[in-house]
């Protein structure tokens, strides 16, 4: 009987596949189901239109943005600091020339409708909603400087050289009596900032300001709702503020003149192992079709 037994196992082992072989299999099924839902992925990307590849690609960054965040593996933003010379030093450089950045301000608004609108250098990404407004520019980077726009203001763009991790700057104008609706940015990886320089009155009487709500709940659930709720911070000439625009914000002029800020985009302050993968992101976003347009749009007429 111990014999039988005996010769059934070997029977069975030479037949049986070892755990080698097993694994082998496995890893064989799993690589082929990714390639098969790769594949998938990829067709059903193809027949989105231009606008919905857009949307997908914001919503999926988001998320893992958030995923990092939850995890600590990057450092939560607040909505707005005034303690941003720690981490962009070089921004001092603009406030200390404030006022060589208004004068050539106030010359090019002077320029009245040669200024493209917002809607023009927004490269489509925008074409209703908060872009429908009295909102002027003037582009001096989108990715590249605008060598043509420059040489309007060369004292404000030689400044602008010395920032490093800049990637795009204008002159946002916004006319009297005009609201920004709530909205959220486009990318995690930069921070804005706000240098003001042409507030009518100096913002005596609080009429122009903006709005940044950081509230996880309401980033989540995109709820437009909860900025009501939010503090407003009162732009006054000469003084900067950094915020992330990828957080629900809105803004106003609500006097009766014009209130310009200068518009950067920075890179934003990552760890090594995301700094990197950032920088390569933000290089080849400049490949994308948008850019230029925006390029082309935001140019002077």
């Amino acid at each position: 009987m111990a014999q039988t037994f005996a010769k059934l196992y070997s029977v069975l082992m030479s037949v049986m596949p070892t755990a080698a072989t097993i694994a082998i299999g496995l890893a064989s099924l799993i690589f082929f189901t990714l390639i098969l839902a790769a594949g998938y992925a990829l067709w059903r990307v193809s027949r989105m239109s231009k606008k919905m590849k857009k949307r997908l690609l914001k919503r999926r960054l988001r998320h893992v943005w958030r995923w990092l965040e939850k995890r600590e593996l990057v450092e939560m933003t607040p909505a707005m600091s005034r303690d941003y010379l720690k981490d962009y030093p070089e921004l001092k450089i603009l406030e200390e020339n404030w006022k060589v950045i208004q004068k050539e301000c106030r010359e090019l608004m002077s320029l009245g409708e040669r200024l493209p609108h917002i809607q023009s250098a927004g490269g489509g990404y925008t074409k209703e909603g908060i872009h429908q407004i009295e909102w002027t520019t003037f582009m001096f980077k989108s990715a590249g400087f605008l060598e043509e726009n420059c040489r309007h203001a060369p004292e404000t763009t030689a400044l602008l050289r010395r920032i490093p991790g800049l990637s795009t700057a204008f002159f946002s104008i916004l006319g009297p009596d005009q609201y920004i609706q709530p909205h959220w940015g486009y990318y995690k990886g930069f921070l804005r900032y706000h240098l003001a320089l042409v507030v009518p009155n100096n913002n005596e009487d609080e009429s122009c300001w903006i709005r940044v709500n950081d509230d996880r709940v309401a980033y989540d659930n995109r709820d437009k709702t909860a900025v009501k709720d939010t503090e407003k911070y009162y732009w006054h000439e000469g003084e900067g503020i950094l915020f992330d625009d990828t957080y629900l914000h809105d803004a106003a002029n609500e006097s009766s003149e014009a209130r310009a800020v200068l518009y950067l985009d920075l890179r934003k302050p990552l760890p090594w192992y995301l700094h990197f993968p950032n920088v390569l992101f933000i290089w080849l976003a400049q490949f994308d079709p948008s850019v230029r347009d925006i390029r082309k749009g935001a140019l002077m007429r």
